[in-house]
């Protein structure tokens, strides 16, 4: 089963920018779809964009145009590139590898704190 490490995040200013980092080992990243979530306090966690698998690439709405998610396959790797970062944007970010085959989500990273000041 695939493991997940995340890097990255930390306290910003609002138009500022920031990448996350999820280094996956123990599985082939060509048998997952890498997604990012967010979870801001007191909200449920949201889908902010996912890569692979055959799905292509997808940025939700809410951050479409500031943020965007690239995958580096030899090093089994896949970024959160967040630009023009706003206060909205404070939440725990997480990557999640979900499996091509049965669509579980089948690993977590184990979250990046995220929290942009005004």
């Amino acid at each position: 089963q695939v493991q997940l490490v995340q890097s990255g995040g930390g306290l910003v200013r609002a138009g500022d920018s920031l990448r996350l980092s999820c280094a996956a080992s123990g599985g082939s990243f060509s048998n997952y779809v890498m997604n990012w979530f967010r979870q801001a306090p007191g909200m449920q966690r949201e889908l902010i964009a996912y890569n692979g698998g055959g799905g292509g690439t997808y940025v939700a709405e809410s951050v479409r145009g500031r943020f965007s998610i690239s995958t580096d396959s030899a090093k089994n790797t896949v970024y959160l590139q967040m630009n023009s970062l706003e206060p909205e944007d404070t939440a725990v970010y997480y990557c999640a590898a979900q499996s091509t085959v049965t669509y579980a989500y089948d690993s977590w990273g184990q979250g990046t704190q995220v929290t942009v000041s005004s």
